[in-house]
């Protein structure tokens, strides 16, 4: 299976913020997707705040979803940025709608 950036974004929209329930695509928290070799992925992605404790939730789901892709998971790499940090800005407008916002 061919792996893209689309195909891991669409996995990634049904991982869930533990707290709020949401996406986290549509909460703005990835930043980047970049296929390796078409069969490692690296995703770059921040949280709403430095010292989220509910990461290692997060990871574990992120790596479960894409994954399903066909992925091993020594194949998918999360990395963990603050820069530039997460703002409301970077909210999917279904995002916001969710929340009210």
């Amino acid at each position: 299976m061919s792996i893209s950036e689309e195909s891991v974004r669409t996995k990634l929209e049904e991982v869930l913020d533990p707290e709020l329930h949401i996406s986290i695509v549509d909460l703005g928290l990835i930043y980047n997707i970049t296929i390796l070799d078409k069969k490692k992925v690296k995703i770059l992605m921040t949280l709403t705040t430095i010292g989220c404790p509910l990461f290692d939730t997060i990871e574990v789901d992120v790596k479960n979803k894409v994954a399903e892709l066909g992925l091993k998971f020594e194949d998918i790499e999360l990395a963990l940025t603050f820069d530039p940090p997460w703002t409301l800005e970077r909210m999917s407008e279904r995002g916001k709608a969710i929340l009210g916002i």
